[in-house]
């Protein structure tokens, strides 16, 4: 029987580990962040967008965070939260991420911005967080429990993981309730998804978790406002996205884009910012 977890890990590393992957990344999302950004107006760069969403995160959480406090980044990418909130509150950061890729290119750029010193770099899943790691103040994740198998159960270790009083903050791309699996299929399938979470089914987990203060911040006109913008950015560098990536990737994005677009339009996805606190003691 083949282990749907490690089957989900091997996936994302085959898409993440990829240098047509990362070349569009720096090409269009600036290199640093690889999430959903919130838009200040319609036309606005992705990157500056990407920026503000973890500035907002982090001002949801900022209360907990300074020096001597720790945050847990889950798919931490090319380091781009982590370094964020280690400028920001001088915190310690463990940064956990499945592609070796990723990590090297987040440990070198900590290491060139002296910031090395506060932010551990870490390759695998939760399941690699070193043991006595934790407790955290915070754990954190932007738009990776997608690529999860089994998100209550992540849900579940990363609130263990937090220490009484603790946060967990995360985004996440999710399905409208009530879209049919087979409308998302087409778009999904290419980022080797099964399906989409929804906004019910992840305020149900963390109710399960008897997380205090939970709340759910939609931002889904942000999500149609980010596809349309990767959309244009893609169409109007073709040219020179031809000179750093392989004409099928392109291809790829071509056809991919429009159908995330069109999703997002047509109201069969949501985006938000998910919060709760785990009780504090006494």
């Amino acid at each position: 029987m083949v282990n749907s977890t490690a089957h989900s890990d091997e996936s994302v590393r085959r898409y993440y580990d990829n240098a047509d992957v990362d070349a569009f990344y720096d090409t269009v999302w600036g290199g640093e962040d690889l999430h959903v950004g919130i838009y200040a107006h319609p036309d606005e760069d992705v990157a500056d967008a990407s920026h503000r969403t973890v500035r907002h995160a982090g001002d949801t959480v900022a209360d907990l965070l300074g020096p001597g406090s720790t945050v847990l980044d889950l798919g931490s990418g090319y380091g781009g939260s982590s370094r964020a909130l280690a400028r920001r509150f001088g915190c310690r950061v463990l940064a956990v991420d499945l592609s070796e890729e990723h990590n090297a290119r987040h440990r070198a750029a900590n290491a060139r911005l002296g910031l090395d010193g506060l932010i551990e770099v870490v390759t695998g899943t939760l399941d690699a967080v070193p043991a006595g790691a934790g407790p955290f103040d915070v754990v954190w994740s932007l738009e990776v429990l997608c690529h999860l198998p089994d998100r209550a159960q992540a849900l579940e270790q990363a609130t263990g993981l937090l220490r009484p009083g603790g946060a967990l903050v995360f985004s996440d791309i999710m399905s409208a309730e009530g879209t049919p699996p087979e409308v998302l299929r087409p778009a999904i399938s290419r980022l080797g998804l099964p399906d989409l979470a929804t906004p019910s089914s992840y305020r149900a987990a963390l109710t399960a978790l008897a997380l205090d203060d939970v709340r759910f911040e939609e931002r889904t006109p942000d999500l149609v406002t980010h596809y349309t913008r990767l959309d244009e950015e893609v169409r109007r560098r073709v040219t020179e996205l031809e000179k750093v990536i392989t004409p099928a990737y392109l291809d790829g994005l071509l056809a991919n884009l429009p159908l995330w677009t069109d999703l997002a339009r047509r109201n069969h996805l949501r985006w938000g910012l998910f919060h709760g606190r785990r009780a504090a003691e006494g």
